[in-house]
């Protein structure tokens, strides 16, 4: 659950094919290997703690707030932190979970989990390489499970945190 959108953008404008959004030289994984994942639903990825972030806009907090169908104080109060920076975070349990999950380790709000949970885990930091992406299976168990996910996939779920970062700013 870190921020998972955390490289510095130092290259030009994203084209159509999500090649230019990393500086100049930078080659990710799944440009030149398949990548396996199948999502399992065990909720590890959403248990971390400590420096680990689940950042959300204010619209994706308002969609989660109407499907728990809950009031916008209680709500607030019971589900969102600011940070320091300002940035809107999910409320983490004393243990790191999500308070999205449920008792079984499944989300809550699975139809309108904020982009971060969304392209999990087609995040530039653990696309970075074959051992980035290794480390993050050792945390993840839908890691080089099922069929290799479509290249133009991977690339959309690039497109969309980089579209995000930007209307974080």
């Amino acid at each position: 659950m870190n921020r998972g959108f955390a490289l510095p953008y130092t290259g030009g404008a994203a084209d159509s094919n999500c090649r230019n959004i990393y500086p100049t030289g930078t080659h990710m994984l799944h440009e030149f290997e398949n990548l396996h994942f199948e999502c399992t639903q065990c909720g590890r990825c959403c248990s971390g703690g400590g420096e680990y972030h689940v950042f959300l806009t204010v619209q994706e907090a308002e969609r989660i707030r109407a499907e728990l169908a809950l009031s916008t104080d209680w709500f607030r109060r019971r589900y969102l932190k600011r940070l320091d920076s300002g940035e809107l975070t999910v409320r983490l349990g004393d243990t790191g979970r999500c308070s999205f999950l449920d008792a079984q380790g499944r989300c809550r709000v699975y139809a309108t989990r904020p982009m971060q949970c969304r392209t999990y885990p087609f995040w530039p930091e653990v696309l970075r390489s074959a051992v980035t992406w290794r480390a993050e299976a050792a945390r993840c168990e839908g890691i080089g499970r099922g069929a290799v996910v479509p290249l133009a996939q991977v690339r959309a779920a690039l497109m969309a945190q980089r579209a995000y970062e930007a209307g974080l700013a």
